[in-house]
Protein backbone atom coordinates (compact mmCIF):
# COMPACT_ATOMS: atom_id res chain seq x y z
CA UNK A 1 0.00 0.00 0.00
CA UNK A 2 1.32 3.37 -1.01
CA UNK A 3 2.01 6.20 1.42
CA UNK A 4 -0.91 8.25 0.02
CA UNK A 5 -3.29 5.37 0.63
CA UNK A 6 -1.97 4.97 4.17
CA UNK A 7 -2.44 8.70 4.86
CA UNK A 8 -5.98 8.59 3.49
CA UNK A 9 -6.87 5.61 5.67
CA UNK A 10 -5.54 7.35 8.78
CA UNK A 11 -7.50 10.51 7.85
CA UNK A 12 -10.76 8.65 7.52
CA UNK A 13 -10.04 6.73 10.73
CA UNK A 14 -9.58 10.01 12.66
CA UNK A 15 -12.76 11.45 11.12
CA UNK A 16 -14.69 8.32 12.15
CA UNK A 17 -13.40 8.50 15.70
CA UNK A 18 -14.41 12.18 15.95
CA UNK A 19 -17.89 11.41 14.59
CA UNK A 20 -18.34 8.55 17.04
CA UNK A 21 -17.18 10.79 19.91
CA UNK A 22 -19.57 13.57 18.84
CA UNK A 23 -22.44 11.11 18.67
CA UNK A 24 -21.57 9.86 22.15
CA UNK A 25 -21.45 13.37 23.55
CA UNK A 26 -24.78 14.19 21.91
CA UNK A 27 -26.39 11.05 23.30
CA UNK A 28 -25.00 11.90 26.77
CA UNK A 29 -26.28 15.49 26.49
CA UNK A 30 -29.80 14.35 25.64
CA UNK A 31 -29.73 11.53 28.20
CA UNK A 32 -28.92 13.97 30.97
CA UNK A 33 -31.31 16.62 29.73
CA UNK A 34 -33.70 15.85 32.53
CA UNK A 35 -30.97 16.74 35.03
CA UNK A 36 -30.90 20.28 33.62
CA UNK A 37 -34.31 21.11 35.04
CA UNK A 38 -34.48 22.49 38.59
CA UNK A 39 -35.92 20.30 41.31
CA UNK A 40 -38.44 21.80 43.71
CA UNK A 41 -38.96 20.97 47.33
CA UNK A 42 -42.56 21.57 48.33
CA UNK A 43 -44.66 21.34 51.44
CA UNK A 44 -48.39 21.19 51.96
CA UNK A 45 -50.29 24.11 53.40
CA UNK A 46 -51.53 22.97 56.81
CA UNK A 47 -53.60 24.20 59.69
CA UNK A 48 -52.22 24.66 63.16
CA UNK A 49 -51.79 26.92 66.14
CA UNK A 50 -49.46 29.91 66.13
CA UNK A 51 -48.07 31.75 69.12
CA UNK A 52 -46.22 34.98 68.52
CA UNK A 53 -43.90 36.10 71.30
CA UNK A 54 -41.41 38.81 72.18
CA UNK A 55 -38.16 37.46 73.62
CA UNK A 56 -36.13 39.20 76.32
CA UNK A 57 -33.85 38.43 79.24
CA UNK A 58 -34.28 39.56 82.80
CA UNK A 59 -33.37 38.95 86.42
CA UNK A 60 -35.48 37.31 89.10
CA UNK A 61 -35.98 39.55 92.12
CA UNK A 62 -38.09 39.46 95.29
CA UNK A 63 -41.20 41.61 95.09
CA UNK A 64 -40.05 43.51 98.21
CA UNK A 65 -36.35 43.54 99.07
CA UNK A 66 -35.41 45.71 102.08
CA UNK A 67 -31.87 46.66 103.02
CA UNK A 68 -31.53 46.81 106.80
CA UNK A 69 -28.87 49.34 107.78
CA UNK A 70 -27.58 51.31 110.76
CA UNK A 71 -27.98 55.05 111.26
CA UNK A 72 -25.22 55.15 113.88
CA UNK A 73 -21.64 53.95 114.07
CA UNK A 74 -20.44 51.29 116.42
CA UNK A 75 -19.13 47.78 116.95
CA UNK A 76 -21.36 44.79 116.22
CA UNK A 77 -21.87 43.20 119.63
CA UNK A 78 -24.37 40.45 118.78
CA UNK A 79 -26.12 39.03 115.72
CA UNK A 80 -29.53 37.43 116.07
CA UNK A 81 -30.09 36.53 112.37
CA UNK A 82 -28.07 34.74 109.72
CA UNK A 83 -28.44 33.74 106.07
CA UNK A 84 -31.88 32.27 105.30
CA UNK A 85 -33.19 33.18 108.77
CA UNK A 86 -36.94 33.80 108.83
CA UNK A 87 -37.79 36.99 110.70
CA UNK A 88 -40.89 38.90 111.71
CA UNK A 89 -41.37 42.65 111.67
CA UNK A 90 -39.88 44.05 114.91
CA UNK A 91 -37.57 41.08 115.59
CA UNK A 92 -34.12 42.00 116.93
CA UNK A 93 -31.52 41.04 114.30
CA UNK A 94 -28.36 42.79 115.52
CA UNK A 95 -27.01 44.70 118.54
CA UNK A 96 -24.36 47.43 118.48
CA UNK A 97 -22.17 48.11 121.53
CA UNK A 98 -24.27 50.70 123.48
CA UNK A 99 -21.59 51.85 125.97
CA UNK A 100 -20.71 55.10 124.19
CA UNK A 101 -24.32 56.10 123.69
CA UNK A 102 -25.25 55.15 127.26
CA UNK A 103 -22.59 57.55 128.57
CA UNK A 104 -23.92 60.32 126.35
CA UNK A 105 -27.40 59.78 127.78
CA UNK A 106 -26.12 60.01 131.33
CA UNK A 107 -24.12 63.16 130.53
CA UNK A 108 -27.11 64.83 128.93
CA UNK A 109 -29.27 63.88 131.90
CA UNK A 110 -26.80 65.77 134.15
CA UNK A 111 -26.83 68.80 131.89
CA UNK A 112 -30.61 68.85 131.99
CA UNK A 113 -30.66 68.64 135.77
CA UNK A 114 -28.23 71.57 136.00
CA UNK A 115 -30.37 73.64 133.66
CA UNK A 116 -33.48 72.90 135.68
CA UNK A 117 -31.72 74.01 138.89
CA UNK A 118 -30.70 77.24 137.25
CA UNK A 119 -34.28 77.74 136.12
CA UNK A 120 -35.57 77.35 139.69
CA UNK A 121 -33.20 80.09 140.91
CA UNK A 122 -34.26 82.45 138.15
CA UNK A 123 -37.94 81.77 138.87
CA UNK A 124 -37.41 82.76 142.58
CA UNK A 125 -35.67 85.96 141.53
CA UNK A 126 -38.50 86.72 139.11
CA UNK A 127 -41.18 86.38 141.83
CA UNK A 128 -39.18 88.67 144.16
CA UNK A 129 -38.72 91.26 141.41
CA UNK A 130 -42.45 91.19 140.75
CA UNK A 131 -43.22 92.14 144.38
CA UNK A 132 -40.57 94.86 144.40
CA UNK A 133 -41.75 96.48 141.19
CA UNK A 134 -45.28 96.67 142.60
CA UNK A 135 -43.88 98.53 145.66
CA UNK A 136 -41.80 100.68 143.36
CA UNK A 137 -38.63 99.65 145.13
CA UNK A 138 -36.66 98.72 141.97
CA UNK A 139 -36.27 100.30 138.61
CA UNK A 140 -38.23 99.06 135.61
CA UNK A 141 -35.02 98.13 133.78
CA UNK A 142 -33.96 95.80 136.58
CA UNK A 143 -37.35 94.12 136.50
CA UNK A 144 -37.10 93.64 132.73
CA UNK A 145 -33.65 92.07 133.10
CA UNK A 146 -35.02 89.57 135.58
CA UNK A 147 -37.83 88.51 133.21
CA UNK A 148 -35.34 88.04 130.37
CA UNK A 149 -33.19 85.79 132.56
CA UNK A 150 -36.26 83.71 133.37
CA UNK A 151 -37.12 83.17 129.72
CA UNK A 152 -33.52 82.34 128.90
CA UNK A 153 -33.35 79.71 131.66
CA UNK A 154 -36.57 78.11 130.37
CA UNK A 155 -35.09 77.91 126.86
CA UNK A 156 -31.91 76.28 128.14
CA UNK A 157 -33.99 73.59 129.86
CA UNK A 158 -35.79 72.86 126.55
CA UNK A 159 -32.47 72.59 124.69
CA UNK A 160 -31.00 70.22 127.28
CA UNK A 161 -34.17 68.11 127.15
CA UNK A 162 -33.93 67.83 123.36
CA UNK A 163 -30.27 66.81 123.54
CA UNK A 164 -31.16 64.14 126.09
CA UNK A 165 -33.97 62.82 123.87
CA UNK A 166 -31.60 62.67 120.89
CA UNK A 167 -29.04 60.67 122.86
CA UNK A 168 -31.77 58.27 123.97
CA UNK A 169 -32.78 57.76 120.33
CA UNK A 170 -29.17 56.97 119.40
CA UNK A 171 -29.00 54.54 122.30
CA UNK A 172 -32.18 52.82 121.09
CA UNK A 173 -30.69 52.58 117.58
CA UNK A 174 -27.99 50.31 118.91
CA UNK A 175 -30.66 47.60 118.61
CA UNK A 176 -31.35 46.75 114.92
CA UNK A 177 -34.84 45.39 114.19
CA UNK A 178 -36.32 43.80 111.06
CA UNK A 179 -38.73 46.22 109.35
CA UNK A 180 -40.77 43.49 107.56
CA UNK A 181 -41.71 39.83 107.72
CA UNK A 182 -39.48 37.79 105.47
CA UNK A 183 -36.26 35.86 105.05
CA UNK A 184 -32.68 37.11 105.34
CA UNK A 185 -31.07 36.61 101.93
CA UNK A 186 -27.80 38.40 102.71
CA UNK A 187 -25.75 39.26 105.80
CA UNK A 188 -22.90 41.71 105.32
CA UNK A 189 -21.42 42.02 108.86
CA UNK A 190 -19.91 39.82 111.55
CA UNK A 191 -19.61 40.11 115.32
CA UNK A 192 -16.84 42.53 116.29
CA UNK A 193 -16.97 44.42 113.00
CA UNK A 194 -17.14 48.21 113.21
CA UNK A 195 -19.78 49.93 111.10
CA UNK A 196 -19.30 53.60 110.29
CA UNK A 197 -22.37 55.65 109.47
CA UNK A 198 -21.30 58.96 108.00
CA UNK A 199 -22.93 60.10 104.76
CA UNK A 200 -24.52 56.72 103.96
CA UNK A 201 -26.04 54.13 106.25
CA UNK A 202 -24.06 50.85 106.12
CA UNK A 203 -26.13 47.84 105.06
CA UNK A 204 -26.18 44.99 107.58
CA UNK A 205 -28.82 42.64 106.11
CA UNK A 206 -31.02 42.19 103.07
CA UNK A 207 -34.49 40.89 103.88
CA UNK A 208 -36.85 39.63 101.15
CA UNK A 209 -40.52 39.84 101.96
CA UNK A 210 -41.83 36.58 100.45
CA UNK A 211 -39.88 34.37 98.05
CA UNK A 212 -42.99 32.41 97.07
CA UNK A 213 -43.96 35.49 95.04
CA UNK A 214 -41.24 36.96 92.88
CA UNK A 215 -40.90 39.18 89.84
CA UNK A 216 -38.74 39.36 86.72
CA UNK A 217 -37.36 42.69 85.59
CA UNK A 218 -36.94 42.08 81.85
CA UNK A 219 -35.53 44.67 79.44
CA UNK A 220 -37.70 44.89 76.31
CA UNK A 221 -36.38 46.99 73.43
CA UNK A 222 -38.25 49.98 72.11
CA UNK A 223 -38.89 48.10 68.86
CA UNK A 224 -40.94 45.45 70.70
CA UNK A 225 -42.35 47.27 73.72
CA UNK A 226 -45.31 48.50 71.66
CA UNK A 227 -46.65 44.93 71.41
CA UNK A 228 -46.29 44.18 75.13
CA UNK A 229 -49.28 44.92 77.35
CA UNK A 230 -50.19 44.38 80.97
CA UNK A 231 -51.91 41.06 81.59
CA UNK A 232 -50.17 39.14 78.80
CA UNK A 233 -49.02 35.64 79.71
CA UNK A 234 -45.31 34.85 79.89
CA UNK A 235 -43.24 31.68 79.73
CA UNK A 236 -39.62 31.64 80.81
CA UNK A 237 -36.71 29.35 81.57
CA UNK A 238 -33.68 29.58 83.84
CA UNK A 239 -30.33 27.87 83.42
CA UNK A 240 -30.70 26.05 86.73
CA UNK A 241 -33.69 24.07 85.37
CA UNK A 242 -33.15 23.79 81.59
CA UNK A 243 -35.94 21.26 81.06
CA UNK A 244 -38.62 23.17 82.93
CA UNK A 245 -40.85 26.00 81.72
CA UNK A 246 -42.15 28.51 84.23
CA UNK A 247 -45.08 30.86 83.75
CA UNK A 248 -45.87 34.42 84.74
CA UNK A 249 -47.85 37.51 83.81
CA UNK A 250 -46.93 41.06 82.80
CA UNK A 251 -48.02 43.44 85.58
CA UNK A 252 -46.20 46.65 84.69
CA UNK A 253 -44.27 48.36 81.89
CA UNK A 254 -42.13 51.10 83.39
CA UNK A 255 -41.62 54.32 81.47
CA UNK A 256 -38.00 54.96 82.42
CA UNK A 257 -35.71 54.12 79.45
CA UNK A 258 -32.43 52.22 79.70
CA UNK A 259 -29.82 52.71 76.96
CA UNK A 260 -27.15 50.06 76.37
CA UNK A 261 -24.95 50.28 73.25
CA UNK A 262 -27.39 52.71 71.61
CA UNK A 263 -30.32 50.29 72.14
CA UNK A 264 -33.15 51.76 74.20
CA UNK A 265 -35.03 49.30 76.41
CA UNK A 266 -37.82 49.48 78.98
CA UNK A 267 -38.26 47.50 82.18
CA UNK A 268 -41.12 45.02 81.88
CA UNK A 269 -42.13 43.69 85.32
CA UNK A 270 -43.42 40.10 85.26
CA UNK A 271 -45.22 38.53 88.20
CA UNK A 272 -44.01 35.00 89.04
CA UNK A 273 -45.36 32.40 91.44
CA UNK A 274 -42.67 30.34 93.24
CA UNK A 275 -44.51 27.98 95.61
CA UNK A 276 -41.76 25.32 95.65
CA UNK A 277 -38.99 27.92 96.24
CA UNK A 278 -36.99 26.60 93.28
CA UNK A 279 -36.39 30.04 91.83
CA UNK A 280 -33.68 32.05 93.54
CA UNK A 281 -33.11 35.82 93.56
CA UNK A 282 -30.63 36.92 90.91
CA UNK A 283 -31.27 34.08 88.43
CA UNK A 284 -31.22 35.06 84.76
CA UNK A 285 -34.50 34.29 83.02
CA UNK A 286 -35.07 33.95 79.28
CA UNK A 287 -38.54 35.36 78.78
CA UNK A 288 -41.12 34.93 76.02
CA UNK A 289 -44.03 37.34 76.26
CA UNK A 290 -46.98 35.98 74.29
CA UNK A 291 -48.27 38.91 72.22
CA UNK A 292 -50.66 37.06 69.89
CA UNK A 293 -52.17 33.60 69.52
CA UNK A 294 -54.13 31.94 66.71
CA UNK A 295 -55.85 28.56 66.84
CA UNK A 296 -56.33 26.35 63.78
CA UNK A 297 -55.16 28.87 61.17
CA UNK A 298 -53.82 28.21 57.68
CA UNK A 299 -50.02 28.45 57.87
CA UNK A 300 -46.92 27.89 55.76
CA UNK A 301 -43.19 27.69 56.63
CA UNK A 302 -41.32 30.98 56.50
CA UNK A 303 -38.87 29.40 54.05
CA UNK A 304 -41.57 29.73 51.36
CA UNK A 305 -41.16 33.52 51.43
CA UNK A 306 -37.46 33.23 50.61
CA UNK A 307 -37.95 31.29 47.38
CA UNK A 308 -37.14 33.21 44.19
CA UNK A 309 -37.38 30.85 41.20
CA UNK A 310 -34.53 30.58 38.72
CA UNK A 311 -35.40 31.61 35.18
CA UNK A 312 -35.15 28.77 32.61
CA UNK A 313 -32.33 28.75 30.10
CA UNK A 314 -32.81 30.73 26.87
CA UNK A 315 -30.13 28.74 24.99
CA UNK A 316 -31.83 25.56 23.71
CA UNK A 317 -29.64 24.68 20.69
CA UNK A 318 -28.14 21.20 20.54
CA UNK A 319 -24.70 22.55 19.70
CA UNK A 320 -24.75 24.95 22.64
CA UNK A 321 -25.78 22.17 25.03
CA UNK A 322 -23.06 19.90 23.66
CA UNK A 323 -20.42 22.60 23.99
CA UNK A 324 -21.65 23.39 27.49
CA UNK A 325 -21.47 19.72 28.44
CA UNK A 326 -17.87 19.41 27.33
CA UNK A 327 -16.94 22.64 29.10
CA UNK A 328 -16.88 24.99 26.11
CA UNK A 329 -19.18 28.00 25.86
CA UNK A 330 -21.49 29.62 28.34
CA UNK A 331 -25.21 29.14 28.84
CA UNK A 332 -27.31 32.32 28.49
CA UNK A 333 -29.70 32.84 31.39
CA UNK A 334 -31.69 35.63 32.87
CA UNK A 335 -30.73 36.83 36.30
CA UNK A 336 -31.06 34.35 39.13
CA UNK A 337 -31.53 35.48 42.68
CA UNK A 338 -29.31 34.37 45.52
CA UNK A 339 -28.16 31.00 44.13
CA UNK A 340 -25.44 29.26 46.17
CA UNK A 341 -23.66 25.90 45.67
CA UNK A 342 -24.89 22.96 47.69
CA UNK A 343 -23.26 19.51 47.82
CA UNK A 344 -25.42 16.54 46.90
CA UNK A 345 -25.71 13.58 49.21
CA UNK A 346 -25.33 10.01 48.06
CA UNK A 347 -22.64 8.53 45.84
CA UNK A 348 -22.35 11.34 43.30
CA UNK A 349 -19.94 14.24 43.26
CA UNK A 350 -22.38 16.41 41.35
CA UNK A 351 -22.93 19.90 42.73
CA UNK A 352 -26.33 21.53 42.85
CA UNK A 353 -27.51 25.00 43.80
CA UNK A 354 -30.08 26.16 46.30
CA UNK A 355 -31.89 29.02 44.61
CA UNK A 356 -33.45 30.54 47.68
CA UNK A 357 -30.59 31.19 50.12
CA UNK A 358 -28.95 34.46 51.11
CA UNK A 359 -25.69 35.02 52.97
CA UNK A 360 -26.16 35.85 56.65
CA UNK A 361 -25.97 39.46 57.76
CA UNK A 362 -22.59 40.48 59.15
CA UNK A 363 -23.10 44.19 59.84
CA UNK A 364 -20.48 45.13 57.23
CA UNK A 365 -23.03 45.55 54.44
CA UNK A 366 -23.57 49.00 52.91
CA UNK A 367 -26.17 50.96 54.91
CA UNK A 368 -28.93 50.80 52.29
CA UNK A 369 -28.30 47.09 51.69
CA UNK A 370 -28.38 46.41 55.43
CA UNK A 371 -31.67 48.29 55.83
CA UNK A 372 -33.22 46.40 52.90
CA UNK A 373 -32.17 43.01 54.28
CA UNK A 374 -33.47 43.83 57.76
CA UNK A 375 -36.78 44.97 56.26
CA UNK A 376 -37.09 41.67 54.40
CA UNK A 377 -36.36 39.72 57.58
CA UNK A 378 -39.04 41.58 59.52
CA UNK A 379 -41.55 41.22 56.72
CA UNK A 380 -41.09 37.46 57.15
CA UNK A 381 -41.73 37.78 60.88
CA UNK A 382 -38.07 37.27 61.82
CA UNK A 383 -35.63 39.43 63.74
CA UNK A 384 -31.96 40.25 63.09
CA UNK A 385 -29.35 39.71 65.78
CA UNK A 386 -28.77 42.36 68.49
CA UNK A 387 -25.47 43.32 66.80
CA UNK A 388 -27.23 44.01 63.50
CA UNK A 389 -29.94 46.05 65.26
CA UNK A 390 -27.30 48.10 67.07
CA UNK A 391 -25.48 48.74 63.77
CA UNK A 392 -28.69 49.85 62.08
CA UNK A 393 -29.52 52.16 64.98
CA UNK A 394 -26.03 53.66 64.72
CA UNK A 395 -26.70 54.42 61.05
CA UNK A 396 -30.02 56.06 61.95
CA UNK A 397 -28.56 58.21 64.72
CA UNK A 398 -25.58 59.31 62.64
CA UNK A 399 -27.85 60.31 59.74
CA UNK A 400 -26.22 57.91 57.25
CA UNK A 401 -29.68 56.54 56.47
CA UNK A 402 -33.05 58.07 57.23
CA UNK A 403 -35.92 56.36 58.98
CA UNK A 404 -38.95 55.74 56.77
CA UNK A 405 -42.13 57.57 57.65
CA UNK A 406 -43.39 56.62 61.08
CA UNK A 407 -39.89 55.69 62.32
CA UNK A 408 -38.01 52.43 62.29
CA UNK A 409 -36.97 50.07 59.60
CA UNK A 410 -39.65 49.70 57.03
CA UNK A 411 -42.09 51.65 59.19
CA UNK A 412 -41.92 49.02 61.91
CA UNK A 413 -40.24 50.87 64.76
CA UNK A 414 -36.59 51.40 65.63
CA UNK A 415 -33.87 48.82 65.53
CA UNK A 416 -33.64 46.68 68.61
CA UNK A 417 -35.49 44.05 70.53
CA UNK A 418 -35.56 40.32 70.17
CA UNK A 419 -37.97 37.56 69.25
CA UNK A 420 -40.83 37.57 66.79
CA UNK A 421 -42.46 40.89 66.13
CA UNK A 422 -46.07 41.79 65.57
CA UNK A 423 -46.62 41.22 61.87
CA UNK A 424 -49.00 43.68 60.28
CA UNK A 425 -51.27 42.12 57.69
CA UNK A 426 -49.62 42.61 54.31
CA UNK A 427 -49.42 41.01 50.88
CA UNK A 428 -46.52 38.77 49.92
CA UNK A 429 -45.70 36.58 46.95
CA UNK A 430 -45.12 32.85 47.26
CA UNK A 431 -44.84 30.15 44.57
CA UNK A 432 -47.06 27.12 44.09
CA UNK A 433 -46.32 23.88 42.25
CA UNK A 434 -49.32 22.14 40.72
CA UNK A 435 -50.16 18.75 42.17
CA UNK A 436 -49.50 17.01 38.83
CA UNK A 437 -46.00 18.51 38.49
CA UNK A 438 -43.31 16.01 39.36
CA UNK A 439 -39.58 15.84 38.91
CA UNK A 440 -38.79 14.85 35.34
CA UNK A 441 -41.88 16.40 33.72
CA UNK A 442 -41.52 18.99 30.99
CA UNK A 443 -40.45 22.57 31.76
CA UNK A 444 -43.87 24.07 31.07
CA UNK A 445 -45.59 21.99 33.72
CA UNK A 446 -42.73 22.62 36.16
CA UNK A 447 -42.94 26.40 36.01
CA UNK A 448 -43.72 27.77 39.49
CA UNK A 449 -46.91 29.78 39.75
CA UNK A 450 -46.69 33.05 41.76
CA UNK A 451 -49.53 33.69 44.20
CA UNK A 452 -50.16 36.83 46.26
CA UNK A 453 -51.16 36.00 49.82
CA UNK A 454 -52.18 38.05 52.83
CA UNK A 455 -50.15 37.18 55.91
CA UNK A 456 -50.88 37.54 59.62
CA UNK A 457 -48.78 36.69 62.64
CA UNK A 458 -45.63 34.58 62.72
CA UNK A 459 -43.89 32.51 65.38
CA UNK A 460 -40.54 32.69 63.59
CA UNK A 461 -41.01 29.31 61.88
CA UNK A 462 -44.52 29.46 60.44
CA UNK A 463 -46.62 32.39 59.22
CA UNK A 464 -50.39 32.70 59.21
CA UNK A 465 -52.02 32.95 55.78
CA UNK A 466 -55.18 35.03 55.96
CA UNK A 467 -56.08 34.91 52.27
CA UNK A 468 -54.76 33.46 49.00
CA UNK A 469 -54.15 29.81 49.91
CA UNK A 470 -56.17 26.86 51.07
CA UNK A 471 -55.24 23.83 53.09
CA UNK A 472 -53.51 21.17 50.97
CA UNK A 473 -51.89 23.51 48.42
CA UNK A 474 -48.23 22.75 47.63
CA UNK A 475 -45.92 25.70 48.17
CA UNK A 476 -42.29 25.73 47.11
CA UNK A 477 -39.88 26.00 50.03
CA UNK A 478 -36.55 25.40 48.22
CA UNK A 479 -35.12 24.92 44.72
CA UNK A 480 -32.16 22.75 43.67
CA UNK A 481 -30.26 23.67 40.52
CA UNK A 482 -27.82 21.34 38.68
CA UNK A 483 -24.14 22.09 38.10
CA UNK A 484 -24.43 23.77 34.71
CA UNK A 485 -27.14 26.14 35.86
CA UNK A 486 -25.27 26.86 39.06
CA UNK A 487 -22.13 27.74 37.08
CA UNK A 488 -24.06 30.13 34.85
CA UNK A 489 -26.06 31.73 37.64
CA UNK A 490 -24.83 35.10 38.96
CA UNK A 491 -24.47 35.68 42.67
CA UNK A 492 -27.77 37.51 42.84
CA UNK A 493 -28.73 40.81 44.35
CA UNK A 494 -26.38 40.45 47.32
CA UNK A 495 -23.07 42.28 46.72
CA UNK A 496 -21.28 39.55 48.68
CA UNK A 497 -22.33 36.53 46.60
CA UNK A 498 -23.34 33.20 48.11
CA UNK A 499 -22.11 31.08 50.95
CA UNK A 500 -21.93 27.33 51.45
CA UNK A 501 -24.75 24.99 52.23
CA UNK A 502 -25.93 21.44 51.76
CA UNK A 503 -29.00 19.90 50.13
CA UNK A 504 -32.19 21.92 49.97
CA UNK A 505 -32.40 25.38 51.46
CA UNK A 506 -33.31 25.16 55.13
CA UNK A 507 -35.56 27.67 56.92
CA UNK A 508 -33.55 30.19 58.81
Amino acid sequence: MSNDEKSGSKKWLIIGIVLIAAAGVGFWAFRTKSDEAPEYQTTKVTRGDLTQAVSATGTLNPVLNVQVGSQISGIIQKLYADFNSKVKAGDLVAQLDPATYQMRVEQNQGDLASAKAQLELVQVNARRADELIKAKLIAQSEYDQTLASLHQAEAVVQIKQAVLNSSKVDLARCSIYSPIDGIVIDRKVDVGQTVAASMNAPVLFQVANDLTKMQIDALVSEADVGTVEEGQSVTFTVDAFPGRNFTGKVIQIRNVPTTVQNVVSYDCVIEVSNPDMKLKPGMTATVNVVTAERKGVVRIPNSAFRVKPFEPSTNKSFAARVLLKIGIGKETKTSATNSIPAALGGETNKTETVASAEPPLTGNEPPEELMRRVRELRDRGEEPSPEIRAKLREYFQSGVIQRPGGGGTGGRGGAGGGGSRQVTSSARTIYLLSSNSTTGSDDASRTPQPVRVKIGISDGTYTEIMDGLKEGDSVITAIKLPTTQAAAAPAGNSPFGGGGGGGFGRPR
